[in-house]
Formats: structure tokens, C-alpha cells, sequence
């Protein structure tokens, strides 16, 4: 889950950080009196969860009230990169002396989070570690340790930061690290962190990206969702807990455990097709866990035939055909379904389907081969 840099700044500031003074605002009026308030120059920033939005036009500088007012007409409704602006950040304009990149992510690798940091702030990190990644200073914190002043000191020197903003660095440096641990999240980014002219440390901008499966514990985190840049069909399943992601192909599964559901769009690729998504039911599912799972399925536009690979330990195949016929009741569709059923009750749920008159396979290379087929109108 991504926030908007205006969340992830109100959580800066909640650790200690220095944000710049700055308020949101969704329209235009509401944006020149913000202005007013802070005194101009302010910087008008779209708020939108992609990169690149100065380059899209969606970061202005405006130096009178009203040059705020004229940039956020401009803004505000209009879209950059097919995400829709509907509001923006007012936020005083800061004299900078330097650019900072600084930022925490979990290392899969080695298995613990670094402390990323370059005097060379401002652009992408992924850029900066293509054309001077000598330039990137790394610091590893052991999670059971944390954080710890000499490393964030070990940091500065290496960076050349004069000593006047050590205790500053720091501060921000334990502040980011805190925020980290106490929200869940996999990514903390403050890019730039700027020195101001009058030696200051401020976090200009912010980026913050939080492990969706830690959400359960995070309800505040989880009411600044914004599903703009989701897929219809992945908000649906979350309210089912289906873990599912959209793809591009054509054939919809509905496969219960993600190791299977990976093998089983690994089948479907080899024989010739394109699976249309990734959806694991997990386990134990019930007849409406099954039936929403298919609905969301069956409202994808590009698929033209569903393959339901169930293995039945924990989940049941006859509940899963049981789930499989009260979807098929509220929505009518000519759909091509075929169903491979193996393990707990699977004679019963294929006696379900048969009496149903739905397509049962016995082997998964034989479902895959079907759905394929049903898909090429075959």
C-alpha cells in the first residue's frame, strides 16, 4: 500500500522529521488561501501516486496568491499518467543549499532493512545507482538491535555533512527509523532531505509504501488507502481476503494456494495461453469465498475461460462446487469453466459438477489444455 506524500509528510512530522509548512487542498480557492496563510512563494504539488509529476506539470511554483490559484485550475482534475489529480500540496517554497537522498527499505538479500542515503538528492535512486552508485552509502540495522548513533554518524562523515547538522541527521535518522518499524512499512523515502540556506534540515518530499500483510494491525495506516491506482477487480477482493492480482491474458484462474496458483499459470503458459490473473482463495474456503472469487473473475472483460484448480486439504471441493454453482446462480454468463477438483471431497464436489453439467478435468495438464482450447473457441 502506497500513501501520498502529504500522508507520508503528517507522519514525519508525528516522528520528529521537519516538514515544510503546508496544508491540502481540492480546489483552487481553497489553494489561494492556503497561500495567503503561508505567505508566497509556495510550491503547488499534485498529489498523485506516481513518479514523475514534475515533468507532467504537476509541481508549480508560484510566487503570488493568485499565480497559486491560476496554477491549481490548471492541475486539479486533469490527470498524469492516467491517475486523476484530485488534490494538491501547498507547501511553503524553501531556499536550498543541498539535495540529499535518504531513505529505508527492506534488503531481501541480507535479510534486514538499509539505511540509504547520497548526497546526491533529487533524482531516482534506481538512476543513481546505474551511473555513480559509489555515490550511495549503505548502513544495515540488525531489527533486533536497531538503529544506533554511531552508524548514523559513520553515514554523515562519509556524506561530508558538516558537523553543525550531525545531531539534526540524527534525529531525522532515528525519527525514520522509528516511523519504519511502528507502520509496517517496506519502504520510507525522503527524497530530496534538503539543507537549507539558513542550515536547516527539512524532508522536502516523501514516499511510503506499507506491507500489505500487516495491514490488519495498522487501521489508521489502512484508511489512507487510495485505490485510484488499483484495479476494480483487486479492491473487490480484498474485501473477501483473495489475494488477487490482475493480469493480461485470457484465461481467469481461481486456484487455492499460491504455490499452486504460480504452477498452475505456469501450465497454462506452456501449453500456449495467457492467464488473465493470479487468485488464491487460500485455504478453507467457504461457498461465498468461492463464489465471490468467481464473480470477480467472471467481471474481467479480457477473460474468456476459467480454470479452478482446487487441491482439498484444508478447503473442500464440494464446498468449492457448492461456491462454484451459487456464483454461476447470480450471474448469468455462457462462460467456458473448467474445473479440476482433487483431494478432500472431491468425489463429491465433481458429482456436484456433473449433475451440473460443468466441465471437469482429471489432470491439471488436462484442465489447462481444455480451458485453452475454450478460450480459442474450440
Amino acid at each position: 500500500m502506497k500513501l501520498h506524500e502529504y500522508q507520508a509528510k503528517r507522519l514525519f512530522a508525528d516522528f520528529g522529521i521537519s516538514i515544510p509548512k503546508g496544508r491540502v487542498a481540492s480546489n483552487a480557492n481553497q489553494v489561494k488561501e492556503i497561500a495567503n496563510e503561508l505567505g508566497c512563494p509556495v510550491v503547488i504539488k499534485s498529489q498523485v501516486l506516481v513518479g514523475g509529476r514534475g515533468k507532467a506539470g504537476g509541481i508549480r511554483l508560484a510566487k503570488t496568491s493568485k499565480e497559486a490559484k491560476e496554477f491549481a485550475t490548471k492541475i486539479l482534475g486533469t490527470e498524469i499518467k492516467g491517475l486523476p489529480v484530485k488534490n494538491v500540496l501547498v507547501d511553503e517554497a524553501i531556499d536550498i543549499k543541498q539535495e540529499i537522498y535518504f531513505g529505508i527499505v527492506n534488503d531481501r538479500t541480507m535479510r534486514k532493512p538499509v539505511l540509504m542515503a547520497s548526497s546526491e538528492g533529487g533524482i531516482e535512486i534506481e538512476e543513481l545507482a546505474l551511473r555513480n552508485p559509489e555515490k550511495i552509502f549503505k548502513i544495515y540495522i540488525n531489527p533486533l538491535i536497531g538503529l544506533r548513533d554511531y552508524q548514523i554518524k559513520n553515514l554523515a562523515s562519509s556524506m561530508d555533512l558538516p558537523k553543525s547538522l550531525w545531531k539534526e541527521f540524527i534525529n531525522t535518522a532515528n525519527g525514520l527509523w522509528a516511523l519504519f518499524n511502528s507502520i509496517d512499512a517496506t519502504l520510507a523515502e525522503i527524497n530530496p532531505l534538503v539543507i537549507t540556506k539558513d542550515d536547516r534540515i527539512i524532508a522536502l518530499d516523501g514516499k511510503m509504501i506499507i506491507d500489505d500483510n500487516a495491514i490488519f494491525r495498522q487501521p489508521m495506516i489502512s484508511d489512507m488507502r487510495d485505490v485510484d491506482i488499483e484495479e476494480p477487480e483487486e479492491v473487490e477482493a480484498r474485501k473477501f481476503s483473495l489475494s488477487y492480482i490482475k493480469l493480461d491474458g485470457e484465461i481467469g484462474c481461481m486456484v487455492n494456494g499460491a504455490g499452486l496458483a504460480m504452477a498452475t499459470m505456469d501450465i497454462i503458459k506452456e501449453f500456449g495461453g495467457n492467464p488473465a490473473n493470479f487468485l488464491d482463495i487460500g485455504g478453507g474456503a467457504s461457498a461465498d469465498k468461492v463464489a465471490a472469487a468467481l464473480k470477480i473473475i467472471l467481471s474481467d472483460k479480457s477473460v474468456k475461460a476459467i480454470l479452478i484448480n482446487i487441491f482439498g486439504g484444508i478447503t473442500r471441493c464440494d464446498e468449492v462446487a457448492k461456491g462454484i454453482l451459487l456464483a454461476l446462480e447470480d450471474v448469468n454468463t455462457t462462460m467456458p469453466i473448467v474445473v479440476r477438483l482433487t483431494g478432500t471431497n472431491d468425489q463429491e464436489g465433481l458429482k456436484i459438477l456433473q449433475e451440473a453439467n460443468l466441465d471437469a478435468a482429471e489432470s491439471l495438464v488436462d484442465c489447462a489444455k481444455k480451458a485453452i482450447q475454450r478460450s480459442k473457441g474450440e
